[in-house]
């Protein structure tokens, strides 16, 4: 009878758990072309590349309109208007995109959590089980010797 009480909640527990999905694949699908597009556009602005690309762009820009001769410079000191327009447009549009893609990636890290959090509930369940199916057995191995005593005994 105890036997079937185990076998019942071994069953019980698989009815429990669900089938488990790769939720990165899941996020991934998840995305619209233009989500794509700010979730790309976040992982290259924060990367070491673009930091690069950039600053020698600036010292490029700095070096050729501070170093050559005056009729040579297109974008004259002090102001270098041309410059600090180019990078206000780079940081007006780079700045929205990058909260987007942001968001984006808390909410994939948001998922994961939920799934991590998924698997280490089904874990304690699995274990809970293995534990019960332990104690039934030392039960069992405690009759057993239970009975050889008695049997040498007599």
């Amino acid at each position: 009878m105890e036997e079937r009480e185990h076998l019942a909640t071994h069953e019980e527990l698989r009815k429990l758990c669900k089938p488990i999905h790769n939720v990165n694949i899941l996020h991934k699908e998840s995305l619209s072309a233009l989500e794509k597009v700010a979730v790309k556009v976040t992982d290259y602005v924060g990367s070491m590349g673009f930091f690069l690309l950039i600053f020698f762009w600036t010292l490029l820009w700095l070096g050729w309109n501070i170093l050559t001769p005056k009729d040579l410079r297109f974008d004259p000191l002090p102001a270098l208007v041309l410059w600090l327009f180019i990078s206000n447009m780079i940081q007006i549009f780079l700045m929205p995109l990058i909260m987007i893609g942001q968001n984006l990636q808390g909410r994939h890290a948001e998922k994961r959590a939920e799934s991590d959090f998924d698997v280490n509930v089904r874990a304690e369940k699995e274990i809970e089980v293995i534990l019960m199916h332990l104690d039934h057995q030392n039960e069992l191995i405690l009759k057993i010797l239970e009975n050889i005593g008695k049997d040498k005994d007599c």
